[in-house]
């Protein structure tokens, strides 16, 4: 019995040496965003004035006092700056001749697709924010996502950001008892799911296992479905 476990762990060690290199095709390698090891060097040369002039590529409404606060263990990035993440990753591009160009590109798994421009994707995101913001939620009130993987879970997740409600994102196959152990742990004020979601052949009864989770969730004030 010891030998045959002996003979397990070293098959299992033997599978975390690994030594081969896996090159990028020339095409793919031709419109990296970064093509040259140079960018480490200067990375380690001077390690704050690296990322503050990679930070300047984002949109910030209030340029930061100092690229690092490092106080061991802890550690302050950008200190003082403001930024939001749903403008840089949509409103910018939905002003710009990027508009027109898809922003997400989705198939189900039934076949059923969808295809929406950074200009339609702001429009749902804003419609979304709106949506949140006349239920009451207030930038510091937490958001649950309980969905399945469709366009409307990105534009839910963007939505919270732009308004500034930290999101909890729940796992689709997650049974209603752990739905409502994180609902719990956030104190969620809102629930973000839908009536169902296509899982390998299989629909999840997402709605069901909702109405079975807020049999204790005193925190949940409303629900959005899709």
């Amino acid at each position: 019995m010891a030998d045959t476990v002996a003979t397990q762990q070293d098959k299992l060690a033997a599978l975390l040496k690994e030594h081969r290199v896996f090159s990028p095709a020339d095409d793919f390698r031709r419109q990296a965003n970064v093509s040259s090891p140079e960018i480490y060097e200067r990375a380690r040369r001077d390690l704050e004035a690296f990322w503050g002039e990679e930070a300047k590529r984002l949109h910030w409404f209030k340029p930061w006092d100092r690229v690092l606060e490092w106080n061991v263990p802890w550690a302050k990035w950008f200190a003082g700056g403001k930024l939001n993440v749903t403008y840089n990753c949509v409103d910018r591009h939905a002003s710009s001749e990027r508009r027109n160009k898809a922003a997400i590109i989705w198939e189900g798994e039934p076949g059923d697709s969808r295809v929406l421009t950074f200009g339609m994707l702001q429009r749902e995101v804003n419609r979304f924010a709106n949506a949140l913001k006349s239920l009451g939620v207030k930038k510091g009130d937490r958001v649950a996502v309980y969905m399945g993987m469709v366009p409307e879970l990105p534009i839910t997740l963007l939505a919270c950001a732009k308004i500034g409600a930290p999101h909890s994102v729940v796992f689709g196959g997650f049974s209603a008892e752990a739905l409502r152990e994180r609902i719990n742990d956030a104190q969620a004020k809102v629930l973000v799911t839908g009536d169902g979601a296509w899982r390998r052949g299989n629909v999840v009864p997402l709605k069901a296992n909702v109405d079975e989770a807020l049999t204790g969730t005193p925190s949940i004030e409303k629900v959005v479905v899709v």
